[in-house]
């Protein structure tokens, strides 16, 4: 029997980085998404992404080729969050306006993920491809013809896109300053924006009592916009009787 001296001695891991098995691409979203909502897209980058996971640079790039795979990676997973459960359970105009509006408040917030969207296939998301296919589902549960579908959600998705980049616009982003003498109709359409057509007289008899909410002009014009698509496809490309 070998004596305590000459018996192997165990040998301990060096602390330092953890090994490169430990990454994931759940992994690697978690960090991007905690890396946004500190310092923005602009802080998003591949030395802190790196380091906000505690490896090399080059470990990360064994997983992820570029910032543009992580962007397709956090754009998937907030893919995730797009409501379409009323595809299900909604009429389908009902279920396109819940699904519209969600979509444009989760991409609101993520505003640089949109060229993403836009450019990049959705072989590697399948959250996204999730997505895409309860919207499919239920096009075609509303007797739609499947040859129109992509027509239409394409449609959809370049308004909703729009729509997000517009609820980030500022308010006064129709101001025209000191050239609005040069555009009187386009400036007193914009001062008009938001008033009832109902008239000065209908706002006095409902008294200075009552309290109104303000206007929300990115809601507005989305909700109007969104009206007239709905209608608008349901007639050029939808069911046929």
């Amino acid at each position: 029997m070998a004596s305590p001296a000459e018996a192997p001695r165990q040998v301990r891991r060096r602390a330092g980085r953890p090994p490169q098995a430990l990454l994931s691409s759940a992994r690697i979203t978690k960090a991007a998404l905690k890396l946004v909502s500190h310092d923005g897209y602009k802080g998003l980058t591949m030395a802190a992404l790196a380091k906000s996971l505690n490896v090399a640079p080059s470990a990360l790039y064994n997983h992820v080729r570029s910032k543009q795979d992580v962007l397709l990676l956090v754009e998937d997973h907030l893919m995730g969050r797009v409501d379409v459960s009323a595809f299900a359970v909604e009429p389908w105009d009902a279920a396109v306006r819940i699904w519209a509006r969600s979509y444009r408040d989760v991409f609101a917030s993520h505003l640089p993920l949109i060229p993403v969207i836009a450019l990049l296939p959705v072989t590697n998301a399948p959250e996204t491809i999730t997505m895409y296919e309860a919207v499919t589902h239920g096009f075609l549960g509303a007797g739609w013809p499947p040859e129109s579908i992509v027509d239409a959600v394409v449609a959809l998705e370049s308004f909703i896109y729009g729509s997000a980049y517009d609820v980030n616009a500022p308010a006064d982003i129709f101001d025209a300053g000191s050239r609005a003498p040069e555009a009187p109709n386009f400036s007193d359409a914009v001062a008009r924006r938001g008033q009832s057509g109902s008239g000065a007289g209908a706002e006095a008899a409902a008294g200075p009592a009552v309290d109104r909410e303000p206007r929300n002009d990115a809601d507005a014009a989305f909700t109007l916009g969104l009206t007239a698509m709905i209608a608008g496809l349901a007639a050029t490309l939808g069911p046929r009787d």
